[in-house]
């Protein structure tokens, strides 16, 4: 879905000879109608579409299907705009202008984490006294239910699937962020932070820092 209709004709037919199945939409007030249509497996938006932005797309595809990777295009380099595309779910970005080769490796690359991290899942998990509930990213302990950004319940999840065992912070920041960067590096300890925080209410549940590894998710 792409703002600039000649080159986004441009991507669609280099992707398609290279043997992807792809569909567009120029108008972002019609994205989500050919999202429930075609069911993709990977959703590539530009921010700055016509009628709704990308963003929009994003927080309503991840309200309809939390598993799918989002790829951003885009022409800013703000960190807030950074910030605001990762938090409403997207899993990678690219600016503008790319290479066909730099956006195809980054594709496969969500493509390829997104099996990784999406193996069959039980909708719903017990940690200490919470239950996580994956699909509504829920975290809740008796009565009290706190909703997770997308990027909490990720990280969540990953922690998870390693608890008890050490996974190193090179890994995480790979799988959620798509790379290891400083500005990546910094928003991972922030969302452990936020993570504990959530936690802290079961002293059974913990996330231990491994000095220059990563982490150790104790789950009692």
């Amino acid at each position: 879905m792409e703002d600039e209709g000649f080159l986004g004709k441009i991507v669609k037919e280099s992707l398609e000879s290279r043997g992807y199945k792809i569909f567009m939409e120029e108008d972002g007030a019609k994205a989500i109608g050919l999202f429930k249509t075609c069911i993709p497996d990977i959703c590539v938006l530009d921010i700055m579409l016509p009628n709704k932005s990308g963003f929009a797309i994003a927080e309503e595809i991840r309200k309809i299907n939390t598993a799918v990777p989002i790829l951003f295009l885009t022409a800013k380099s703000q960190t807030e705009d950074l910030v605001k595309g990762f938090e409403l779910g997207g899993n990678d970005y690219i600016k503008k202008p790319f290479s066909m080769e730099e956006l195809i490796v980054r594709i496969e690359n969500a493509l390829r984490r997104g099996k990784e991290m999406y193996p069959a899942k039980k909708d719903s998990i017990a940690i200490g006294n919470f239950i996580f509930n994956i699909s509504r990213q829920v975290l809740s302990c008796k009565e009290d239910e706190r909703k997770l950004s997308y990027k909490e319940s990720e990280l969540l999840r990953v922690l998870y699937q390693n608890r008890n065992g050490l996974i190193d912070r090179r890994e995480i920041l790979n799988l959620l962020w798509g790379n290891d960067n400083f500005f990546n590096s910094r928003n991972l300890d922030v969302y452990i932070t936020k993570l504990r925080g959530y936690l802290k209410s079961d002293p059974s549940v913990e996330i231990l820092t491994i000095k220059g590894v990563g982490y150790r998710f104790v789950t009692g």
